[in-house]
């Protein structure tokens, strides 16, 4: 398998912390047993998680006003794949890249497959894009793709749909996530009745071209840059479109797609509940969609997240949502960012994983509520770093993903190896 991080650096950077992380691994043992808690099993299903990569991830996002590219961005797909590898390699849980297509679309599909498959890379949900118009694209998005009061738009949304599915076929991808940033800015633009059946006509029409083994997930988002009305704009009527649809339309939640301080867990358990949740796009949120890394602002939310995610999978075991990392790298280098996002989201996993859930439903249903919440605590504060150290240790990764790779000189090669393209002027935000 091809490794674009020597391996001689690897293992020379994992020797230097390697009887450290085997000394806390082993007091973290003793703790654990004290408690009941097997750290064997829970180090199997660390090293078991994995969260796909979006390939618009490893370049440099930007704001509404400014993007601020950084030196050796990627510049094609086959460039995006390439550091969509080192991020897995370092971190041994991203085996899976999503998709973003007309951005990533290849001219030979088979070539883009094999070219993954020589870095142990699979390929996640497909995304399309009906949110902006392409060159030579024959009718606009500016009003509506999927919504559109005029039919041959609609038609050319569904047509775009249709073709991402066939293209994701090709390359073994299962599902395909729509978002569409169809709504209005003023009262009055828009027929909210007839803008949402609009939305089910088109959906319908894209379901019955889907794959026997396929899904489609449906993604919400509150606001933008419709910032009177969104059609899809909470997990009410994400739900409403998937249970019309059909069994294989699903509801997507992305965490920074909420008003501010709304109950996401609440949220991802009434979707569960009803067989309705089909993924996640994990990123942080300070005011809106500002797709900050996972875990930056709002950690103990992320765990909660995943307190009832394991707790549903407790009870059916076959339940496997996907797992997508979706975030704006604005400032920070995107590897690195991706990297840290991935542990941050694997750290919320295994902690949720360590709540004792007998102890927790006992006291829910004696109604104490400061143990249940300390149940919860209990959890959320014990440092598990070591155990996703010695799982990326055991799985060839790096002990500390970010100094590895910048020990490396990745960055400056890639600088040197791919001249800026002026005419490339962003990877897009979602």
């Amino acid at each position: 398998m091809t490794q674009l991080i020597d391996q001689n650096l690897l293992k020379e950077h994992n020797a230097k912390q390697e009887k450290a992380v085997t000394s806390d691994y082993n007091a973290l043992t003793e703790k654990l047993d004290r408690s009941g808690i097997d750290i064997g099993t829970i180090l199997k299903q660390a090293k078991q998680f994995t969260i796909a990569v979006p390939s618009w991830g490893v370049g440099t996002g930007g704001t509404r006003f400014a993007r601020f590219p950084m030196k050796g961005e990627p510049r094609n797909i086959f460039e995006k794949l390439d550091d969509c590898s080192v991020v897995h390699q370092l971190s041994r849980a991203t085996p899976a890249v999503s998709l973003h297509i007309p951005w990533d679309k290849p001219k030979d599909p088979n070539e883009l497959h094999q070219y993954a498959t020589q870095y142990g890379l699979h390929f996640d949900a497909m995304n399309s894009n009906t949110f902006q118009d392409q060159i030579g694209q024959e009718k606009s998005y500016k009003f509506g793709s999927l919504t559109h009061t005029d039919r041959a738009v609609r038609k050319q949304a569904i047509d775009h749909n249709i073709e991402v599915i066939e293209l994701g076929q090709k390359l073994g991808s299962k599902a395909l996530t729509i978002w569409v940033s169809d709504g209005s800015n003023f009262p009055g633009q828009q027929h909210f009745k007839n803008s949402f059946t609009n939305y089910l006509e088109s959906i319908k029409e894209i379901y019955k071209r889907l794959p026997v083994d396929w899904n489609i997930l449906l993604e919400h988002k509150i606001f933008e840059p419709a910032f009177y009305s969104t059609v899809i704009q909470d997990w009410g009527s994400s739900y409403l479109a998937a249970k019309e649809v059909g069994e294989c339309c699903l509801s997507l939640v992305d965490l920074g797609h909420h008003a501010p301080n709304i109950n996401i867990e609440m949220i991802v358990s009434r979707l569960a509940q009803f067989g309705k949740l089909g993924g996640f796009h994990f990123n942080d949120s300070k005011y809106g969609d500002d797709d900050l890394d996972s875990g930056s602002i709002n950690p103990y939310q992320l765990f909660l997240v995943f307190n009832e995610l394991t707790d549903i999978r407790a009870q059916d075991p076959s339940y496997k949502p996907l797992y997508m990392l979706d975030q704006s790298h604005n400032v920070t280098d995107p590897i690195e960012s991706l990297m840290y996002s991935a542990v941050e989201v694997q750290r919320a996993f295994v902690k949720s994983l360590l709540v004792n859930r007998k102890a927790l439903a006992h006291y829910q249903n004696e109604n104490d509520v400061l143990m249940a919440q300390a149940t919860l605590k209990e959890a959320y504060n014990l440092d598990v770093e070591v155990i996703l150290q010695m799982a990326r240790l055991q799985g060839g990764g790096a002990i500390d993903p970010v100094n590895c790779y910048r020990v490396s000189g990745y960055r400056t090669e890639t600088a040197r190896s791919r001249p800026a393209d002026e005419s490339k002027i962003g990877s897009g935000i979602v």
